[in-house]
């Protein structure tokens, strides 16, 4: 649901130049989140899976950055949406960290 809801923000940002390629960029990293994730779950080994939730982690804090750069021209809209992403960004990259430090290599 996350980069659904990352899409749809993209979606509705203004034409800014600047939007073109940090657009292009939280859209990846949102959908690398959701892609580790998935393939954590499908972890041959406990060794694969505890390295595909760091990649999560690291996708999920990268997510928050880009969304931060996005230009929203005031938009109130889209500012109160992004804060929302970029705060479940937060919780996400959180998760990954607490799932991530219970292999004792962290």
């Amino acid at each position: 649901r996350f980069a659904m809801d990352v899409r749809r923000l993209v979606n509705g940002l203004p034409k800014a130049l600047s939007n073109y390629e940090d657009a292009r960029q939280v859209v990846r990293s949102s959908g690398s989140v959701a892609a580790n994730y998935v393939e954590a779950q499908e972890g041959v080994s406990r060794k694969d899976f505890f390295f595909r939730i760091k990649v999560c982690r690291k996708e999920a804090r990268e997510t928050g950055l880009w969304l931060r750069l996005l230009e929203l021209e005031q938009d109130t809209k889209l500012e109160k949406e992004r804060n929302r992403l970029v705060s479940e960004a937060e919780e996400l990259k959180k998760i990954f960290a607490s799932i991530a430090g219970k292999d004792g290599t962290d």
